[in-house]
């Protein structure tokens, strides 16, 4: 049974999506063990709540330091037996020390087709933004591993999404959460959880 532990800062859409695989018998054999926020207001601590999950708010802004921050991460995934963290819209940068305590075990899911529309200052509302003022007919998200350098790591899993006539930002987030984050967060956690994703250099090979 792989554990996992839940990276969020708002909604939690995209962890309500892997409760939602795990009940349906999409995901199985995962158990999400523990839901970390970094803001004592998200919704995302109410859904942890009504499914009975364990949920904890840790604020960067009650550390001293960067590193305390980080250490307090790690220390609470490792207590709950965390075998892989999965940012699921997580909006505080994420350093070195966690990075590489759970090195090829931290999944993030971003709102485009990597390498478009990604990297410093691409997040939320801001990506699909980008995508229409640019006039890209095809958008979409990617799952990929974490690395040091933001949204440079193994990319897992890709789906693309029609850009529609007359989109607005929140019209396609909406469409790209629905028709893709959903669908290829969980699909990756089940890949992971069955041993069938392996890093080779900046790769990930599916077995």
């Amino acid at each position: 049974m792989l554990k996992i532990g839940v990276l969020v800062s708002g909604g939690g859409t995209n962890f309500q999506a892997i409760i939602d695989a795990i009940d349906a018998g999409i995901l199985k054999d995962t158990k999400i063990v523990t839901l970390v926020s970094s803001n004592p207001n998200a919704y995302a601590l109410q859904r942890a709540k009504k499914h009975h999950i364990d949920a904890i708010c840790i604020r960067k802004k009650d550390y001293e330091t960067d590193e305390l921050y980080q250490t307090a991460l790690v220390e609470h995934m490792q207590a709950k037996g965390v075998e892989l963290v999965v940012m699921a819209g997580f909006m505080v940068v994420i350093g070195s020390l966690f990075i590489q305590a759970f090195e090829n075990r931290i999944m993030n899911i971003h709102p485009s087709l990597i390498p478009s529309f990604c990297g410093n200052g691409y997040y939320g509302l801001k990506v699909h933004e980008a995508a229409l003022e640019k006039g890209v007919k095809v958008t979409g998200a990617t799952v990929h591993f974490v690395t040091e350098q933001t949204d440079a790591g193994p990319i897992i899993m890709q789906k693309a999404v029609s850009v529609l006539e007359g989109d607005t930002p929140e019209q396609l987030q909406k469409r790209v959460m629905e028709e893709a984050e959903w669908k290829i967060l969980p699909a990756s956690i089940q890949l992971f959880a069955h041993n069938r994703l392996k890093v080779i250099g900046n790769h990930v090979k599916i077995l």
